[in-house]
Order: structure tokens, then sequence, then C-alpha cells
């Protein structure tokens, strides 16, 4: 048994197929059908089993595919352990962000640019659970997420905590500075309804503690046309302050939130537990830090 055998075999469980694992690997099927019962051979058990077209682990197999991935996610950590001896001004930063999160995540990435010129970018943008996915593929090496979320196979750096506004037409002007859940509940409510977004249950949670029902009209997971609509008069919206920044070029007005509704946003930068971040990983969340 080799690495290479078991990176073979890694593709084979995940494409399911011999001719779609090969075409991935760039190579034709005979070898890697040779690899596979040299695999089998090595270890002395059948690791896959047929079921219809597909290839599915035998439990012998599933046992192995979980060592497999760990033995080659230990060998890319080492390679990228000692490319990143010295400064660390060399690298890959691949990260996850949510589909908002921080108000000045431009300013984050020109600082930590201009500190190290040469790291080049893989970034994903997408709600919190398929970042999870991701994160768990190794797609990216970490996220920045919206909680709540179920984050058990994670390490979690609690980054920030923010409060939610009530934004209404400029039409006219229903509410004074600061706007309780009882008056917002006295006019049509639209939401942001991303899965796995956090916002849309954080809204429902804090209505529910005080006992008060909303008046919710519409559900949006368009957040550019909720705003839209809601500048145009349609209802009136609970966002988080970080959706203002990003859509501040809509004439509404803003109204926080009294405390005593309890209705705040986190938001927090995960990654897969044991394990150890790349260096660019490292300073990004160092400069992320300085700007939180």
């Amino acid at each position: 048994m080799d690495i290479r055998q078991l990176r073979y075999f890694l593709v084979i469980a995940d494409e399911k197929q011999i001719s779609a694992a090969a075409k991935k690997l760039y190579m034709s099927q005979p070898p890697l059908s040779q690899q596979l019962k040299n695999l089998e051979t090595s270890v002395g058990e059948i690791l896959f089993e047929r079921s219809g077209k597909f290839l599915e682990l035998t439990e012998e197999g599933k046992t192995l595919y979980k060592y497999a991935l760990e033995i080659t996610q230990m060998l890319e950590e080492a390679k990228i352990e000692v490319r990143d001896v010295g400064s660390g001004v060399d690298g890959k930063l691949s990260i996850g962000i949510n589909t908002f999160s921080l108000a000045n995540l431009d300013t984050v990435f020109h600082e930590y640019k201009k500190k190290y010129p040469k790291i080049t970018y893989k970034i994903h943008q997408n709600e919190s659970s398929l970042l999870c996915y991701l994160l768990k593929q190794r797609e990216v090496e970490m996220a920045l997420v919206r909680l709540p979320l179920e984050i058990d196979d994670f390490t979690l750096h609690h980054l920030h905590s923010e409060s939610f506004y009530v934004v209404t037409s400029t039409d006219e002007r229903l509410f004074d500075e600061e706007v309780t859940l009882e008056e917002i509940s006295q006019y049509p409510l639209v939401l942001p309804s991303i899965k796995g977004l956090g916002v849309y249950y954080s809204i429902h949670e804090a209505f529910s503690k005080a006992k008060i029902e909303p008046n919710v009209i519409a559900e949006f997971s368009d957040l550019k046309l909720m705003m839209q609509l809601v500048s145009s008069n349609f209802g009136v919206a609970i966002v988080p302050e970080s959706l203002i920044y990003l859509y501040k070029e809509y004439p509404v007005h803003v109204h926080k939130i009294q405390e005593e509704a309890e209705l705040t946003g986190d938001i927090g930068l995960i990654w897969l537990k044991d394990h150890r971040l790349s260096k660019a990983a490292q300073n990004f969340i160092e400069v992320l830090n300085e700007y939180i």
C-alpha cells in the first residue's frame, strides 16, 4: 500500500465509478483498476461492491476510507507546514464567506494584500451550512459564518456580535430613534430567509421570547430585491447591521431595535477540528482581528 493507491482509492470512492474516477485523475481505466486490485491484495479485503452502475464501499472499505482521508490530509498539511516555514509570505488563502458577514471585509482583504502581496486567493461565498460542507470536503480551509449553526466538527473563533435594525421607506418616518418589537409587529414585515443564514432564526426567536406575533408578509432569499422593495414602501424589514452597509445605496430610514429585545447576530470564523491552519490563514486571522 502506498500514498498514490490511497489517493486513487479516495477518488474512486467519491466518484463511485472507475470510469469517472479515471477521468478525474486524467488516466485510463485499466491501470486504475489494476491499482485498486493491488490495494485490495495489499489489505487482503474487498473494498467495493457493485450496486447497479455504481460502486459502493464495503464495511472494510469504509474503514480504510476514514484512515485514507486522515493520512492524505496529514501528508498535505506536512507539505504546507514545510513550505510555510519562515515568514509565511507565500501560499494560498482558501476561505468561505457567508452571504453577508462583516461590513468592512473589503478593508480587511486590502490590508492583508498589502502585508502579503504574494498570497493567492480561493474565495467561496455562500450560506453558512453549505460553507460547513465545503470545509468538510476541504474545498476551503476556514469560513466566516453566521451563528447559530451546528459546529460540533469545527473550531470556532468568535469575531463579532452585531445589532439588528429596522429599515423602512423614506416616504414617511414610522418610528423614533429606537423601536420595540411590539411597535414593529404593527407593520407588514419582510425578512431575509436564506437557509442556514442564522438571521431568520434569530429574528423569530426574539419575537417568540417576547411572546409577540410578527406580521410577516414576505421572506426573501434575494436580499437586494428585499431592500429595493422596502425602499419603495413594500413593508418594513429587520436586518443585521452588516446588511445595511452592504446595501447602503437604497434610500431607507434606519432604526435600532431596543436592547431589551435581545436581538443580536454573532459572526465567527470556523475550521475543522484538529486541523493545523496554514500560515496564510493564521496571518489572515491576525489582520481580521485588527479590524473587528
